[in-house]
Formats: structure tokens, C-alpha cells, sequence
């Protein structure tokens, strides 16, 4: 497979351009007029950032898109879809008063923000491609309603998929709440009573009420309810819950490359990825950590599959932020995201993307001025 073009920017300033000019002009050199956007809708995902988490993308880098969207004779929205779990994301009413209140609303970005499996998350396109692991992808109509397929996505680490990047956005962020229950099914956690310490966050943040507490207050899973979402995992401040399948996560990475392949293929698409407040969980979270590597720059390009490559290369380039959870974790690798989470392995869910034909890992990394 040839190499593909990704381009970057540092995040240098001068007097003459500050970052969101810089970052149009990365988005003109990486080739976004090719597409052509006259009078044609363009769904542009995005992560609006649970409320109390501050590591989210600024609604200031969308409204560049969004605007050279238009000035290129689109109809661009904002769009994302529900979660799974306990959040202020898991309906479309309480979706939008997060994303108003995170600055997405239509006078800070120009255009509106549309939650895309509807007001339950049950309103979803059966996208048919016969993958491995997936025969029948549901996603959000509304992204699948839109003629042109944009991403803009904020790089930094997750507890099941190593990190969260562009292939993640599109995969996991587009599926309805029945397509990442799919996504999501193979896993299901288990708990080290000995190790708990009945402080009660996995319970709070399960969207199940899967899990109840014994009379010592030790956690216990009710695994039919439980549909292996992992935010408990994430939530365990002692790792006393980890996975019961030990390739579960390579699984869900797999499902997250199939369920990106349906929404992208067959449709023009174009990838924006910032690797700035890297921090080392999903923007998911109603908290963020302190950034686990300083910030890198901004990239873009027509390959999905490239993009996410170079920005974990990059990043893995970047020094150890002193004090932070990977400053804390043991460094079995060279690789930042691996140490971070060691029951991940990101590298399966672009191979799974590179054997469906999404892109190529192999590019050519050009910088931008």
C-alpha cells in the first residue's frame, strides 16, 4: 500500500498568525478543498467533553472548520452520540445542555449541534459490511444522513483502546447506544475483592446498576446487567477491576476499526487530530489528570489510519510530564500509551483498519509552517 500524506503543524505563534489561523492553513495545505462541499450537509464529529472534565477540545478550533466548511459552500453541523454509561451525555436533551455548557453552542461555533442516535439513542443506520467481528454496524442516522464525513478529534490516552484518536472518534464516538453495547460486549470485568476498598466510584459510574456491594462493602458484578463498557475499570482508583478477557480489548479495538470502516466508507472524509492536553483517560470522564506528555501539534489528512500513526509516533517522541500518572506508571515499553494502560494495545485497531483497506500506516509526514 502507497504511503499516505499526513500534515503537521507545531504549535508555534507569531505576530502574523495565531493557532486557529494556523490551523486553517494545515487543513488547506492537507488538501480539504478537494472535497466538494456546495450545498452539501457535512457532519463534523466531535467529542463535546463530559461536564467537569477541562481537557476537551476548545469550541474556538471547531468554528474554524466550521467556517471554512462554509466558505467552501457546505452545511456543517456538530455531532456526537450517546453513551453508554452514568454522564450528562446519555440522552440528547441532557447531550446538548452539556455541550451549550462546554461552549458548543451555535454563536461560539456558527453552526448547530446535533445529537445523532436521536433523543434515547435509538436512533441508529443499519450499515451492512460483513466485517469480522461485525456484520451490521448502527449508527447515529444523522452522521450516516450527511453527505460528507469530517472528524475533529482531541488525541489523548484510554483505558481500553491504549489511546483515544481519530480511528476511536469515528468507531466507538459514532455507533448508537446499541452499537457500542456491540462494540463493548466481549469484555466484561472482573473485581479482586481483596484488593477493594468499598469506596463506591465503580458503582457511581455505572450505567447498568450492574454492580451492588457485599455486607463486608466489597463490590460484586451482576453480569446480566453488565454490558463490559470498562468505565468501572477506569474508575478504580486501586485497580482492584480489570478485564476477565484477556484479549477483550483487542476485541473492542477490532469492533472500533469495523464500525469506523462503515461510517467513512463509500463518502468523502477528511481527519483533524490535536495531540495537546494529552491526558491519560477519555474525555468520557467528569475529571481529567494532569497531561502525561506536552503538547505536540496538529495534524491532518485524508487517512484515518495515517493520521492516528503519526500521532501516536509523535507523541511517543515526547518526554514523560514529571509528577503524572506515567511518570508513576513502570516502563516496560518505549511506547507512552502502552506503559500508561498495559492491558491495551492501540497498534490492533490500526492493523484491523489497515487490513479493511481504511488507509495506511506507512505516510509521509510533512510539516506545515
Amino acid at each position: 500500500m502507497n504511503k499516505s500524506n499526513v500534515y503537521y503543524c507545531d504549535l508555534h505563534t507569531g505576530f502574523n498568525m495565531n493557532l486557529l489561523q494556523k490551523l486553517k492553513k494545515l487543513m488547506l495545505a492537507a488538501g480539504i478543498k478537494n472535497i466538494d462541499f456546495q450545498d452539501k450537509f457535512a457532519a463534523i464529529k466531535i467529542h463535546f467533553g463530559e461536564p467537569g472534565n477541562l481537557a476537551y477540545l476548545r469550541p474556538n478550533y471547531a468554528k474554524v472548520m466550521v467556517d471554512l466548511v462554509k466558505e467552501l459552500g457546505g452545511k456543517p453541523f456538530l455531532t456526537d452520540c450517546n453513551t453508554l454509561y452514568v454522564g450528562r451525555r446519555k440522552n440528547a436533551l441532557d447531550h446538548l445542555d452539556a455541550a451549550y455548557e462546554n461552549g458548543f453552542n451555535p454563536f461560539a461555533t456558527g453552526c448547530h449541534c446535533i445529537i445523532a442516535d436521536g433523543l434515547k439513542g435509538t436512533d441508529e443506520t443499519l450499515v451492512a459490511i460483513d466485517g469480522d467481528y461485525v456484520k451490521e454496524a448502527k449508527i447515529g442516522t444523522a452522521i450516516m444522513d450527511a453527505d460528507i464525513f469530517l472528524t475533529l478529534t482531541h488525541f489523548k490516552g484510554h483505558e481500553e483502546t491504549g489511546f483515544g484518536g481519530t480511528l476511536k472518534n469515528i468507531g466507538m464516538g459514532c455507533g448508537s447506544r446499541a452499537g457500542k453495547m456491540e462494540m463493548h460486549y466481549d469484555g466484561k470485568p472482573v473485581i479482586d475483592q481483596k484488593a477493594c476498598v468499598g469506596c463506591h466510584q465503580c458503582a457511581r459510574i455505572c450505567g447498568q446498576d450492574a454492580i451492588a456491594y457485599t455486607d463486608e462493602n466489597k463490590a460484586m458484578i451482576n453480569y446480566d446487567r453488565c454490558v463490559g463498557c470498562g468505565r468501572c475499570i477506569g474508575a478504580c482508583n486501586v485497580d482492584a477491576i480489570s478485564p476477565d478477557n484477556g484479549s477483550a480489548n483487542d476485541l473492542l479495538n477490532k469492533k472500533i476499526a469495523e464500525y469506523a470502516y462503515a461510517v467513512i466508507k463509500d463518502r468523502p472524509n477528511f481527519h483533524v487530530s490535536l495531540v495537546i492536553d494529552v491526558s491519560p483517560n477519555c474525555d468520557c470522564h467528569d475529571e481529567n489528570d494532569l497531561p502525561i506528555i506536552g503538547d505536540v501539534g496538529m495534524f491532518a489528512s485524508f487517512d484515518p489510519i495515517a493520521l492516528d500513526q503519526a500521532c501516536a509516533d509523535m507523541a511517543n517522541q515526547a518526554p514523560v510530564i514529571p509528577d503524572s500518572v506515567l511518570d508513576h506508571q513502570p516502563h516496560h515499553t518505549h511506547d507512552h500509551f502502552i506503559n500508561n494502560h498495559p492491558d491495551t494495545d492501540w497498534r490492533v485497531c490500526l492493523e484491523h483498519g489497515e487490513k479493511l483497506g481504511m488507509g495506511s500506516r506507512t505516510y509521509n509526514l510533512i510539516k506545515i509552517d
